[in-house]
């Protein structure tokens, strides 16, 4: 099981080769849904059902709700590596999904492309759901001035199914709202990136919208909770406070699109080798820890050490490893018992792009990666000389440089 899990998330598996995982917070969605259904909708369209019927209709439309969000997520992957994207994992979380892409379309034609088509995706799952719930339920009594009689007509089956088919239809047209990085918004930045002929013009003027559409979001939230209900949107403070927290989501992910997009720029074509410290002191697998902190890590300042024996890297040892260990036990303690062994280490070698490197960093939740060029230790890639790097190097200090085209 230990192989399943992964920072923030667990691993569900993979489709068509790629990764999918369910981040923690998808769980609390997930109750809000079958809460939401158990003990409000489902009960309100059939107050004769048992609490067994009504709990496992709900449980089953909340699994089939982010199933059709996994499938639209999974049509951006397979359309966008179909364009020339590295898409390696998809996240489930509370919002709905992420296809992660690990670099931008290479043309506006591919990212129109990839972004349309999950909107489609959920709108043909709707149509589909609505078809199948008229089949479930057969032929029904209809009585124009009664429609709650409609819905007491129908089985779990077709009341499951019929729940779902507008819910993905809403999700369609929420996602089609031009809103960077909303699919709408993509598809906006797209058309402006093949107007203007500039990839990072296009997303900032898309993002600028993004956070335009999120504020009034929080707007509207904060106005409901004063008291105002709005058409289709209602009132109240629950829905305040969400559409709030969707706008507050929304604003932050317009914002870090476009920063990791000039992130990405900078780095673009930088190899490991001109970041990674090269001068680094090793230690012997045997050097007591005692001996490692007094002798070495306090004595030189270097705070990560590289285990080494014959020239051969064993592991790294941090700060981290050694808070891990009781004080009193240091001199009964080799660096072999304390570090992380070679095979728990995502590596890097030193032609690697460093983006993709920075990406490591982050989806493994550390600050060094260790660089490895035939087995042998070349060197340490650290999360503060990337930023370094960055903070040197960003679009905004070249001066006299034109915006690169794609």
């Amino acid at each position: 099981m230990a192989e399943r899990y992964r920072r923030g998330g667990v691993r569900l598996g993979s489709l068509f080769g790629i990764e999918v995982i369910a981040d923690w917070s998808l769980l609390i969605i997930f109750a809000l849904v079958a809460l939401t259904l158990a003990l409000g909708v489902f009960p309100a369209w059939h107050p004769d059902w048992g609490a067994g019927v009504t709990w496992i209709t709900a449980l089953a439309a909340a699994v089939l709700f982010f199933v059709s969000v996994l499938l639209h997520e999974l049509s951006h992957a397979i359309v966008g590596r179909a364009g020339g994207v590295r898409i390696e994992r998809i996240t489930l979380f509370m919002f709905g999904g992420m296809a992660h892409m690990e670099n931008e379309p290479p043309s506006w034609r591919s990212e129109v492309a990839m972004a349309i088509v999950g909107p489609i995706t959920s709108l043909l799952l709707g149509l589909l759901f609505l078809w199948l719930a008229g089949l479930a339920a057969g032929p029904i009594a209809l009585d124009p001035d009664q429609p709650d009689a409609l819905l007491a007509q129908l089985g779990p089956l077709s009341t499951l199914l019929l729940w779902l088919g507008p819910v993905n239809i809403v999700l369609a047209l929420f996602n089609l709202v031009p809103a960077f990085p909303l699919d709408g918004g993509r598809v906006l930045r797209a058309v402006m990136w093949g107007l203007t002929g500039s990839l990072r013009r296009a997303t900032r003027w898309a993002s600028w919208g993004g956070q335009l559409f999120a504020w009034l979001l929080i707007g509207v939230g904060a106005l409901m909770i004063l008291g105002y209900r709005f058409p289709l949107l209602g009132g109240g403070l629950l829905g305040g406070f969400w559409l709030m927290f969707i706008g507050w989501f929304l604003n932050n992910a317009a914002l870090m699109s476009y920063r990791q997009l000039l992130i990405r720029e900078t780095l673009d074509e930088v190899p490991v080798a001109r970041l990674m410290q090269t001068r680094l002191y090793s230690v012997d697998p045997d050097l007591p820890v005692d001996r490692l902190v007094d002798e070495h890590m306090i004595a030189s300042g270097q705070r990560v050490f590289p285990v080494e024996r014959g020239g051969r890297l064993l592991g790294l040892v941090c700060l981290s490893d050694l808070m891990k260990t009781e004080r009193t036990s240091w001199g009964r303690m080799t660096a072999a018992d304390v570090m992380t062994p070679l095979d728990s280490l995502v590596t890097v070698s030193s032609t690697d792009d460093a983006a993709e490197a920075l990406e490591k960093l982050a989806a493994q939740g550390v600050n060094q990666l260790p660089v490895l060029d035939r087995g042998r230790l070349a060197g340490l890639l650290r999360r503060e000389d990337v930023l370094t790097w960055l903070s040197l190097h960003e679009p905004s200090r070249r001066r006299g440089q034109r915006e690169p085209t794609r």
